[in-house]
């Protein structure tokens, strides 16, 4: 647990996934439900990030606000995350482009909008997810995820 008492990186990263099964229940003729849903998580995701900027200290070397946990513990694999005084920008701006994005896309996208707008999400968890990462092989698994949604 890292000095807030709570893992604020994980909340970031995976905030957006909470838009996700909401998105899968809304039926298909609700298109302007989606796109408020998608816009609104992806908002969240900015607002909690800003917090980022509360907690961060710039004078300390090394990552800040980590969060770690034994993964693969065998292989020396973890779940391990922290910012930097580069990757809280980069955090920052992702989760301040995700909603832009969304919304330029508002009236542009109209066949499978609901497919379009769960990979937007899915795309944020990985961009943020690889921002963040501090184990090699974390990365890696943020890295592949993001092509998925991105392609």
């Amino acid at each position: 647990m890292n000095q807030l008492g709570f893992p604020l990186l994980t909340l970031i990263t995976f905030l957006p996934l909470l838009g996700i099964p909401i998105l899968l229940l809304l039926p298909r003729g609700r298109e302007e439900a989606s796109k408020w849903v998608a816009l609104g998580v992806s908002v969240l995701a900015f607002i909690v990030s800003l917090r980022l900027l509360l907690n961060f200290a710039p004078g300390e070397a090394g990552p800040q606000l980590v969060d770690r946990a034994p993964w693969v513990p065998q292989w020396g694999i973890q779940y391990f995350l922290g910012v930097d005084g580069i990757s809280l920008w980069l955090v920052l701006l992702t989760t301040l482009l995700s909603p832009i994005a969304i919304l330029s896309s508002w009236n542009a996208i109209h066949d499978r909008l609901k497919e379009y707008l769960i990979f937007m999400l899915l795309l944020e968890i990985g961009m943020v997810g690889v921002f963040v990462s501090l184990d090699v092989f974390l990365f890696y698994v943020f890295w592949e995820f993001t092509l998925v949604p991105m392609y």
